[in-house]
């Protein structure tokens, strides 16, 4: 069922296998998708939910009463925990927001403004499970950056409703309105509007095959997206004073979330690789979700044993994996030689759901290898920059030879024009 490999100095590639960021064979389906639902609107939305979802009701927006029914549902205690992971999640956040900046030369000056971007919408999965985290980790640093309107989307059954305890989160963090649509139907609909739908300019949030080929195809053309996500996965690496027990149960943690996810440990103890083996397959019989976490071991579970701790954190930047847990006595130290990870997670008592549900950092992050060059989703992805330029005339004058040479360097005589016809007046 799993794999232990001792390291010899084989590539990332070769000892996992390689990542493609999307590898789904659904483009030209979502290409139809889409064209339909910029042609036919909400009538194309209600087709698409009833033949996927089995949904045919009316209302593809949640209404005010089914919000209130959820927190009528909803455990008060349930409802104080959102409460505290929210704090925790603004007091983050918050520390991202930045201001513009302006330089004044007297005659002349250069600034830049930031601009939050006016509407944004955030898409939450309900597939083999509803996450009402993915909520409060879009919506929040969309809210703190200054977003005016707020929208999200998420799929509904047969019978229309939408998990209570999405919609109690999605209030609480204020979210505008909520959308019963899912799959790229929904990016569709935030990409370029329909009668219902607002359109957007900007999609956050992860999903399968179809959300996330949507979100490439729309991707600068309609509107910004966050980045387009591939399986999750989870890297832990540990040293031999870690626990078999606590490091078997973090992997199972990723590895029931999709039968494609990636459960990965590397170790320098081939004691603890092989108690960790044992762990696995004793743990994994007791999970709700065993069929899942079963098959994500037998495909994407790998041991990897080497020399030592820093040519595992050597692999490990190579792997540049999304959640990467530091099992070690001296995490910090590590943590220096970390290039390449989405979220970090330091020690022995610091489990990944701990990043998923309440410290405050966010999870939605970069897959398959792309932490190598793309950053967790933050109050950045909700901001725009604005630059700009004031001169005087005598500023121009100092500075025109300079800018009528490089005109002229690129064969641009109107460009150089343009600054000398003011020169010589």
């Amino acid at each position: 069922m799993i794999k232990v490999i001792k390291y010899s100095g084989q590539t990332a590639d070769e000892l996992f296998g390689k990542r493609d960021e999307i590898t789904y064979n659904v483009e030209e389906k979502v290409k139809a998708i889409i064209a339909d639902v910029r042609e036919n609107g909400d009538s194309a939305l209600r087709k698409y939910a009833a033949a996927f979802d089995g949904y045919t009701g009316s209302s593809l927006e949640v209404s005010s009463a089914e919000i209130d029914e959820a927190f009528a549902k909803i455990d008060k205690k349930y409802i104080q925990s959102l409460k505290n992971s929210i704090a925790n999640i603004e007091n983050f956040h918050r520390k991202q927001k930045r201001d513009g900046f302006e330089i004044d030369m007297g005659d002349r000056i250069v600034g830049q403004k930031v601009t939050a971007v006016d509407k944004a919408g955030i898409y939450v999965p309900g597939g083999t499970a509803a996450y009402p985290s993915t909520v409060l980790m879009n919506a929040i640093p969309a809210k703190i950056a200054g977003v005016d309107k707020v929208y999200m989307a998420t799929p509904v059954k047969a019978d229309g409703k939408v998990k209570a305890e999405v919609l109690v989160a999605a209030a609480l963090c204020g979210v505008d309105k909520i959308y019963k649509m899912g799959g790229a139907q929904a990016i569709a609909a935030f990409a370029y509007g329909t009668e219902t739908v607002p359109k957007v300019d900007k999609i956050t949030g992860p999903g399968r095959d179809y959300v996330a080929t949507a979100k490439k195809l729309v991707a600068g053309i309609a509107c910004g997206i966050d980045m387009v996500a591939g399986p999750s996965e989870i890297l832990v690496l540990a040293d031999g004073d870690s626990n078999a027990e606590f490091v078997a149960a973090d992997l199972l943690s990723q590895a029931e979330h999709d039968k494609i996810a990636s459960a990965i440990l590397i170790t320098d103890s081939e004691s603890l690789a092989n108690s960790v083996v044992l762990q696995l397959k004793k743990q994994v019989e007791r999970l709700e979700r065993r069929e899942i976490a079963l098959a994500s071991l037998e495909t994407n579970c790998k041991i990897i044993v080497t020399d030592d701790l820093l040519s595992a954190v050597e692999l490990c930047n190579e792997y540049a994996p999304e959640h990467l847990e530091l099992a070690v006595k001296e995490p910090f130290k590590l943590l220096d030689k970390v290039k390449n990870a989405g979220s970090v997670f330091l020690g022995y008592n610091t489990p990944e759901a701990v990043g998923d549900y309440f410290a405050g950092p966010n999870h939605t992050l970069p897959t398959s290898g792309t932490a190598r060059f793309a950053s967790p989703l933050g109050v950045d992805d909700f901001v725009k920059t604005t630059q700009y330029v004031y001169y005087t005339d005598e500023a121009l004058k100092k500075s025109a030879d300079d800018i009528v040479s490089f005109a002229n360097s690129e064969g641009l005589g109107a460009h150089a024009e343009s600054v000398a016809v003011r020169v010589r007046k």
